[in-house]
Protein backbone atom coordinates (compact mmCIF):
# COMPACT_ATOMS: atom_id res chain seq x y z
CA UNK A 1 0.00 0.00 0.00
CA UNK A 2 1.60 3.45 -1.38
CA UNK A 3 2.97 5.81 1.58
CA UNK A 4 1.24 9.10 2.15
CA UNK A 5 2.31 10.81 -1.42
CA UNK A 6 1.28 14.58 -0.31
CA UNK A 7 2.46 16.63 2.45
CA UNK A 8 -0.38 16.66 5.32
CA UNK A 9 -1.35 20.47 4.31
CA UNK A 10 -1.63 19.69 1.01
CA UNK A 11 -4.58 17.16 1.92
CA UNK A 12 -6.26 18.37 4.92
CA UNK A 13 -6.14 21.53 3.05
CA UNK A 14 -6.65 21.30 -0.97
CA UNK A 15 -6.78 18.07 -1.90
CA UNK A 16 -10.34 17.34 -3.91
CA UNK A 17 -10.96 20.87 -3.70
CA UNK A 18 -11.72 22.49 -7.12
CA UNK A 19 -12.25 25.97 -5.77
CA UNK A 20 -13.05 27.67 -9.18
CA UNK A 21 -16.21 25.45 -9.41
CA UNK A 22 -17.83 26.84 -6.25
CA UNK A 23 -17.09 30.56 -7.24
CA UNK A 24 -13.79 30.60 -5.00
CA UNK A 25 -14.88 29.78 -1.78
CA UNK A 26 -12.31 28.76 0.93
CA UNK A 27 -14.34 26.36 2.22
CA UNK A 28 -16.20 23.23 0.10
CA UNK A 29 -19.85 24.28 -0.21
CA UNK A 30 -22.79 21.61 1.71
CA UNK A 31 -24.17 19.82 -1.05
CA UNK A 32 -27.17 19.33 1.20
CA UNK A 33 -29.39 16.99 -1.56
CA UNK A 34 -30.57 13.67 -1.92
CA UNK A 35 -30.74 13.29 -5.68
CA UNK A 36 -29.16 14.71 -9.03
CA UNK A 37 -30.31 14.99 -12.26
CA UNK A 38 -29.15 14.59 -15.86
CA UNK A 39 -29.65 16.78 -19.06
CA UNK A 40 -29.60 13.80 -21.08
CA UNK A 41 -30.83 10.23 -21.17
CA UNK A 42 -27.76 8.89 -22.15
CA UNK A 43 -25.61 10.56 -19.46
CA UNK A 44 -27.96 9.53 -16.90
CA UNK A 45 -27.30 6.37 -18.36
CA UNK A 46 -23.96 6.06 -17.84
CA UNK A 47 -23.70 7.52 -14.82
CA UNK A 48 -26.02 4.50 -13.52
CA UNK A 49 -23.53 2.04 -14.65
CA UNK A 50 -20.91 3.61 -12.62
CA UNK A 51 -22.41 4.74 -9.52
CA UNK A 52 -18.82 4.64 -8.09
CA UNK A 53 -17.54 7.25 -9.23
CA UNK A 54 -20.65 9.67 -10.66
CA UNK A 55 -23.20 11.13 -8.34
CA UNK A 56 -26.33 9.82 -8.70
CA UNK A 57 -28.11 9.43 -5.69
CA UNK A 58 -26.27 10.73 -1.81
CA UNK A 59 -26.67 7.04 -0.53
CA UNK A 60 -23.88 6.12 -2.36
CA UNK A 61 -22.16 9.41 -4.08
CA UNK A 62 -21.90 13.02 -3.11
CA UNK A 63 -19.81 16.19 -4.28
CA UNK A 64 -19.05 17.16 -0.65
CA UNK A 65 -18.86 13.23 0.39
CA UNK A 66 -16.36 12.88 -2.67
CA UNK A 67 -13.64 15.36 -1.16
CA UNK A 68 -13.36 13.94 2.26
CA UNK A 69 -13.17 10.72 0.61
CA UNK A 70 -10.15 11.73 -1.12
CA UNK A 71 -9.00 12.96 2.19
CA UNK A 72 -9.15 10.03 4.27
CA UNK A 73 -7.36 7.80 1.97
CA UNK A 74 -4.65 10.11 1.11
CA UNK A 75 -4.34 10.21 4.73
CA UNK A 76 -4.34 6.30 5.52
CA UNK A 77 -2.12 5.98 2.20
CA UNK A 78 -4.90 4.17 0.46
CA UNK A 79 -6.70 3.80 -3.03
CA UNK A 80 -10.28 4.63 -1.80
CA UNK A 81 -12.05 5.11 1.56
CA UNK A 82 -15.34 4.40 1.78
CA UNK A 83 -17.54 6.72 4.94
CA UNK A 84 -20.90 5.24 7.10
CA UNK A 85 -22.78 6.71 9.12
CA UNK A 86 -21.48 5.10 12.18
CA UNK A 87 -17.69 3.58 13.31
CA UNK A 88 -20.22 0.26 13.61
CA UNK A 89 -21.78 0.20 10.54
CA UNK A 90 -18.34 0.46 9.22
CA UNK A 91 -17.16 -2.81 10.98
CA UNK A 92 -20.24 -4.80 10.00
CA UNK A 93 -20.00 -4.13 6.71
CA UNK A 94 -16.10 -4.91 6.35
CA UNK A 95 -17.08 -7.99 8.18
CA UNK A 96 -19.86 -9.29 6.03
CA UNK A 97 -18.32 -8.32 3.14
CA UNK A 98 -15.59 -10.37 3.44
CA UNK A 99 -16.98 -13.48 5.45
CA UNK A 100 -19.60 -16.23 3.98
CA UNK A 101 -21.31 -19.43 5.29
CA UNK A 102 -18.56 -21.70 6.84
CA UNK A 103 -15.72 -19.41 6.82
CA UNK A 104 -13.92 -18.82 10.63
CA UNK A 105 -12.74 -15.48 11.76
CA UNK A 106 -9.79 -14.79 14.31
CA UNK A 107 -10.34 -11.54 16.56
CA UNK A 108 -8.19 -9.96 19.21
CA UNK A 109 -9.31 -10.82 22.31
CA UNK A 110 -11.05 -7.72 24.06
CA UNK A 111 -12.03 -5.57 20.84
CA UNK A 112 -14.53 -2.88 20.88
CA UNK A 113 -17.60 -4.44 22.96
CA UNK A 114 -19.98 -4.24 19.87
CA UNK A 115 -17.43 -5.99 17.97
CA UNK A 116 -18.01 -9.22 20.48
CA UNK A 117 -21.51 -8.62 20.06
CA UNK A 118 -21.05 -9.24 16.51
CA UNK A 119 -18.62 -11.75 16.73
CA UNK A 120 -21.01 -13.47 19.90
CA UNK A 121 -24.76 -13.24 18.45
CA UNK A 122 -24.78 -12.03 14.81
CA UNK A 123 -21.61 -13.43 13.02
CA UNK A 124 -23.11 -17.08 14.18
CA UNK A 125 -26.53 -16.47 12.51
CA UNK A 126 -25.11 -16.15 9.11
CA UNK A 127 -22.53 -19.94 10.13
CA UNK A 128 -19.86 -17.98 10.50
CA UNK A 129 -17.27 -18.89 13.31
CA UNK A 130 -15.06 -16.89 15.91
CA UNK A 131 -11.94 -17.44 17.76
CA UNK A 132 -10.13 -14.97 19.86
CA UNK A 133 -6.07 -14.51 19.62
CA UNK A 134 -5.03 -14.34 23.34
CA UNK A 135 -2.94 -11.51 22.51
CA UNK A 136 -1.59 -9.50 19.40
CA UNK A 137 1.41 -11.72 18.96
CA UNK A 138 1.74 -13.73 15.26
CA UNK A 139 1.74 -16.84 17.76
CA UNK A 140 -1.24 -15.67 18.64
CA UNK A 141 -2.95 -16.15 15.72
CA UNK A 142 -1.10 -18.67 14.18
CA UNK A 143 -2.77 -21.06 17.42
CA UNK A 144 -6.77 -19.72 16.30
CA UNK A 145 -6.32 -20.13 12.30
CA UNK A 146 -7.76 -23.14 10.49
CA UNK A 147 -8.28 -24.16 7.08
CA UNK A 148 -11.39 -22.62 7.00
CA UNK A 149 -9.72 -19.11 8.17
CA UNK A 150 -10.40 -16.39 6.50
CA UNK A 151 -9.91 -12.83 8.22
CA UNK A 152 -8.06 -11.92 11.08
CA UNK A 153 -9.66 -8.84 12.78
CA UNK A 154 -7.10 -6.66 14.77
CA UNK A 155 -7.41 -3.58 17.49
CA UNK A 156 -3.65 -2.11 18.14
CA UNK A 157 -4.13 -0.22 20.41
CA UNK A 158 -7.52 -1.21 22.22
CA UNK A 159 -9.09 1.35 23.74
CA UNK A 160 -9.56 0.37 27.63
CA UNK A 161 -6.28 -1.83 28.29
CA UNK A 162 -4.38 -0.74 25.49
CA UNK A 163 -2.93 -4.46 24.33
CA UNK A 164 -0.77 -3.90 21.14
CA UNK A 165 -0.41 -6.48 18.29
CA UNK A 166 2.49 -7.15 15.66
CA UNK A 167 0.46 -5.60 12.64
CA UNK A 168 3.68 -6.68 10.43
CA UNK A 169 3.67 -10.01 11.85
CA UNK A 170 0.39 -10.85 11.70
CA UNK A 171 -0.49 -9.45 8.50
CA UNK A 172 2.59 -10.92 6.54
CA UNK A 173 1.09 -14.02 8.16
CA UNK A 174 -2.11 -13.79 6.64
CA UNK A 175 -0.42 -12.82 3.53
CA UNK A 176 1.22 -16.35 3.11
CA UNK A 177 -1.90 -17.67 4.35
CA UNK A 178 -4.83 -15.68 1.98
CA UNK A 179 -6.34 -14.43 4.79
CA UNK A 180 -7.64 -10.94 4.98
CA UNK A 181 -6.63 -8.24 7.66
CA UNK A 182 -8.77 -5.82 8.83
CA UNK A 183 -7.52 -3.45 11.71
CA UNK A 184 -9.25 -0.71 13.92
CA UNK A 185 -6.72 2.50 14.03
CA UNK A 186 -9.42 4.63 15.73
CA UNK A 187 -7.11 5.36 18.97
CA UNK A 188 -3.95 6.26 16.56
CA UNK A 189 -5.34 8.35 13.43
CA UNK A 190 -3.30 8.10 10.40
CA UNK A 191 -0.97 10.42 11.63
CA UNK A 192 0.12 8.36 14.12
CA UNK A 193 0.32 4.77 12.49
CA UNK A 194 -0.39 3.69 9.22
CA UNK A 195 -1.29 -0.07 9.40
CA UNK A 196 -1.85 -0.26 5.66
CA UNK A 197 2.16 0.17 4.98
CA UNK A 198 2.71 -2.56 7.48
CA UNK A 199 0.75 -4.93 5.14
CA UNK A 200 -2.77 -4.86 6.58
CA UNK A 201 -5.60 -5.12 3.82
CA UNK A 202 -8.76 -2.79 5.07
CA UNK A 203 -8.21 0.28 8.13
CA UNK A 204 -11.41 1.04 9.50
CA UNK A 205 -12.18 4.14 12.32
CA UNK A 206 -14.59 5.43 14.55
CA UNK A 207 -14.35 8.43 13.19
CA UNK A 208 -16.59 10.18 15.58
CA UNK A 209 -13.53 10.35 17.41
CA UNK A 210 -10.22 12.40 16.42
CA UNK A 211 -11.18 12.53 12.92
CA UNK A 212 -14.31 14.47 13.88
CA UNK A 213 -13.25 15.71 16.57
CA UNK A 214 -15.81 18.10 17.95
CA UNK A 215 -18.09 15.89 19.71
CA UNK A 216 -20.67 16.70 17.40
CA UNK A 217 -20.58 13.64 14.58
CA UNK A 218 -21.26 10.33 14.21
CA UNK A 219 -19.10 8.32 11.50
CA UNK A 220 -16.73 5.64 10.44
CA UNK A 221 -14.15 5.21 7.79
CA UNK A 222 -12.75 2.09 5.82
CA UNK A 223 -10.04 2.33 3.81
CA UNK A 224 -7.92 0.46 1.58
CA UNK A 225 -7.04 -1.13 -1.85
CA UNK A 226 -9.41 0.20 -4.58
CA UNK A 227 -10.64 -3.32 -5.53
CA UNK A 228 -11.78 -4.24 -2.50
CA UNK A 229 -13.68 -0.49 -1.62
CA UNK A 230 -15.01 -0.54 -5.26
CA UNK A 231 -16.61 -4.35 -4.49
CA UNK A 232 -17.62 -3.39 -0.95
CA UNK A 233 -19.41 0.08 -2.46
CA UNK A 234 -21.12 -1.51 -5.16
CA UNK A 235 -22.74 -4.23 -3.12
CA UNK A 236 -22.69 -3.71 0.87
CA UNK A 237 -22.36 0.24 1.29
CA UNK A 238 -25.43 0.77 -0.91
CA UNK A 239 -27.42 -2.31 0.20
CA UNK A 240 -27.03 -1.48 3.32
CA UNK A 241 -27.82 2.13 3.46
CA UNK A 242 -25.56 2.78 6.67
CA UNK A 243 -24.29 6.08 4.71
CA UNK A 244 -23.53 9.02 6.25
CA UNK A 245 -25.36 12.23 5.82
CA UNK A 246 -23.76 15.66 3.47
CA UNK A 247 -23.86 17.76 6.51
CA UNK A 248 -22.15 15.11 8.86
CA UNK A 249 -19.64 15.33 6.46
CA UNK A 250 -19.32 18.78 5.93
CA UNK A 251 -18.49 18.93 9.53
CA UNK A 252 -15.94 16.16 9.35
CA UNK A 253 -14.29 18.55 6.66
CA UNK A 254 -14.30 20.92 8.97
CA UNK A 255 -13.06 19.08 11.91
CA UNK A 256 -10.05 17.74 9.46
CA UNK A 257 -8.60 21.05 8.85
CA UNK A 258 -7.56 20.71 12.80
CA UNK A 259 -6.43 17.43 13.42
CA UNK A 260 -2.66 17.51 13.66
CA UNK A 261 -3.10 20.07 16.62
CA UNK A 262 -5.65 18.71 17.94
CA UNK A 263 -4.11 15.46 18.32
CA UNK A 264 -0.61 17.08 19.42
CA UNK A 265 -2.73 18.55 22.53
CA UNK A 266 -4.27 16.01 23.31
CA UNK A 267 -1.81 13.51 23.53
CA UNK A 268 0.45 16.30 25.29
CA UNK A 269 -1.92 16.34 27.79
CA UNK A 270 -2.28 12.96 28.45
CA UNK A 271 1.60 12.56 28.79
CA UNK A 272 1.85 15.40 31.07
CA UNK A 273 -1.10 14.30 33.31
CA UNK A 274 0.61 10.79 33.42
CA UNK A 275 3.78 11.91 34.55
CA UNK A 276 2.26 14.10 37.51
CA UNK A 277 0.35 11.32 38.85
CA UNK A 278 2.14 7.88 38.40
CA UNK A 279 4.09 7.75 41.16
CA UNK A 280 0.73 8.54 43.86
CA UNK A 281 0.07 6.33 46.30
CA UNK A 282 -3.29 5.24 44.75
CA UNK A 283 -2.30 4.69 40.81
CA UNK A 284 -1.39 0.39 41.10
CA UNK A 285 -0.72 0.85 37.36
CA UNK A 286 -0.55 3.22 34.01
CA UNK A 287 -2.00 1.51 30.76
CA UNK A 288 -0.69 3.68 28.20
CA UNK A 289 1.33 2.36 25.33
CA UNK A 290 4.23 5.42 25.26
CA UNK A 291 4.46 4.91 29.05
CA UNK A 292 8.11 2.79 29.86
CA UNK A 293 6.48 -0.06 32.18
CA UNK A 294 3.71 -0.47 29.75
CA UNK A 295 3.87 -4.18 28.86
CA UNK A 296 3.55 -3.42 24.80
CA UNK A 297 6.05 -0.10 25.63
CA UNK A 298 8.70 -1.48 22.27
CA UNK A 299 6.18 -2.95 20.12
CA UNK A 300 4.33 0.69 20.33
CA UNK A 301 7.13 2.56 20.03
CA UNK A 302 8.49 0.59 16.51
CA UNK A 303 5.02 0.85 14.76
CA UNK A 304 3.49 4.18 16.42
CA UNK A 305 4.47 7.11 15.83
CA UNK A 306 2.85 8.50 18.90
CA UNK A 307 0.32 7.73 21.61
CA UNK A 308 -2.78 9.98 21.81
CA UNK A 309 -4.87 11.65 24.88
CA UNK A 310 -6.51 8.38 26.09
CA UNK A 311 -5.23 6.05 28.94
CA UNK A 312 -6.36 4.22 31.70
CA UNK A 313 -5.55 3.77 35.76
CA UNK A 314 -5.71 1.23 37.99
CA UNK A 315 -6.76 2.57 41.42
CA UNK A 316 -5.46 0.97 44.59
CA UNK A 317 -8.44 1.32 46.45
CA UNK A 318 -10.98 -1.25 48.12
CA UNK A 319 -14.41 -0.34 47.39
CA UNK A 320 -16.62 0.73 44.23
CA UNK A 321 -17.72 3.69 46.34
CA UNK A 322 -14.14 5.08 45.97
CA UNK A 323 -14.18 5.02 42.14
CA UNK A 324 -17.39 7.04 42.34
CA UNK A 325 -16.32 9.24 44.71
CA UNK A 326 -12.60 9.67 42.28
CA UNK A 327 -14.78 10.09 39.10
CA UNK A 328 -17.92 12.47 41.32
CA UNK A 329 -14.94 15.05 42.23
CA UNK A 330 -13.94 15.55 38.72
CA UNK A 331 -14.70 19.21 37.82
CA UNK A 332 -13.07 19.06 34.36
CA UNK A 333 -13.30 15.29 33.19
CA UNK A 334 -16.86 14.57 32.04
CA UNK A 335 -18.55 11.38 32.98
CA UNK A 336 -19.68 10.21 29.22
CA UNK A 337 -18.25 7.09 26.74
CA UNK A 338 -16.26 7.78 23.23
CA UNK A 339 -13.40 9.98 23.50
CA UNK A 340 -11.41 12.17 20.86
CA UNK A 341 -13.54 15.76 20.88
CA UNK A 342 -11.91 19.00 22.45
CA UNK A 343 -13.54 17.91 25.78
CA UNK A 344 -11.78 15.72 28.90
CA UNK A 345 -13.59 12.62 29.86
CA UNK A 346 -14.00 9.89 32.33
CA UNK A 347 -15.42 6.30 31.77
CA UNK A 348 -14.97 4.06 34.99
CA UNK A 349 -14.95 0.27 34.33
CA UNK A 350 -17.35 0.37 37.29
CA UNK A 351 -20.46 1.45 35.17
CA UNK A 352 -19.72 -1.90 32.96
CA UNK A 353 -20.24 -3.94 36.57
CA UNK A 354 -23.38 -6.04 37.15
CA UNK A 355 -21.78 -7.25 40.80
CA UNK A 356 -24.62 -10.09 40.46
CA UNK A 357 -23.91 -11.84 37.45
CA UNK A 358 -19.73 -11.38 37.64
CA UNK A 359 -17.36 -12.70 34.39
CA UNK A 360 -14.49 -14.09 34.28
CA UNK A 361 -13.33 -12.10 31.44
CA UNK A 362 -13.70 -8.40 32.45
CA UNK A 363 -11.76 -5.38 32.75
CA UNK A 364 -11.40 -4.78 36.59
CA UNK A 365 -13.55 -2.81 38.43
CA UNK A 366 -10.66 -0.53 39.88
CA UNK A 367 -9.68 0.78 36.20
CA UNK A 368 -10.91 4.02 35.38
CA UNK A 369 -10.33 5.58 31.72
CA UNK A 370 -9.57 9.05 30.66
CA UNK A 371 -9.45 10.94 28.10
CA UNK A 372 -7.57 14.46 28.22
CA UNK A 373 -9.04 17.08 25.76
CA UNK A 374 -7.82 20.39 24.88
CA UNK A 375 -8.11 22.18 28.58
CA UNK A 376 -4.64 23.44 29.45
CA UNK A 377 -2.72 21.61 30.79
CA UNK A 378 -2.16 22.77 34.64
CA UNK A 379 -6.10 22.60 34.89
CA UNK A 380 -6.00 18.99 34.17
CA UNK A 381 -3.16 17.97 36.25
CA UNK A 382 -4.83 19.68 39.47
CA UNK A 383 -7.84 18.27 38.79
CA UNK A 384 -6.73 14.82 38.78
CA UNK A 385 -4.69 15.27 41.50
CA UNK A 386 -7.21 16.82 43.43
CA UNK A 387 -9.78 13.75 42.58
CA UNK A 388 -7.29 11.48 43.94
CA UNK A 389 -6.26 12.95 47.07
CA UNK A 390 -10.08 13.28 48.36
CA UNK A 391 -10.18 9.30 48.09
CA UNK A 392 -6.77 9.18 49.97
CA UNK A 393 -8.08 11.23 52.81
CA UNK A 394 -11.29 9.85 52.61
CA UNK A 395 -13.41 13.13 51.98
CA UNK A 396 -16.19 11.47 50.66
Amino acid sequence: MKAMDQSLSEILFSLGEDRQTYLGAVTPPLFQTSNFSFEGTEQMRKALQDEYTHSVYSRGNNPTLKILRQKLAALEGADDALVFSSGCAAITTALLSNLRAGDHMVCIKHPYSWVTHICEHILPRYNISVSYAENGSVDAYVAKTRPETRLFYLESPNTFTFEITDIEGVAAFARENNILTIIDNSYCTPLYQQPLSLGVDLVLHSASKYLAGHSDVVAGVLAGRKELIRRIYHSEYLAFGAVIQPFEVWLMLRGLRTLPLRLEKSSRNAQAVIQAIEGHPLIEKIYYPFHPDFEGYSLAKKQMQNSSGLFSVKLKVNHPSQIVAFADSLKFFLKAVSWGGFESLIFPAYTFYNFDQPTLDQTPWQVVRLYCGLEETPLLIEDVLNALNTIEHGRF
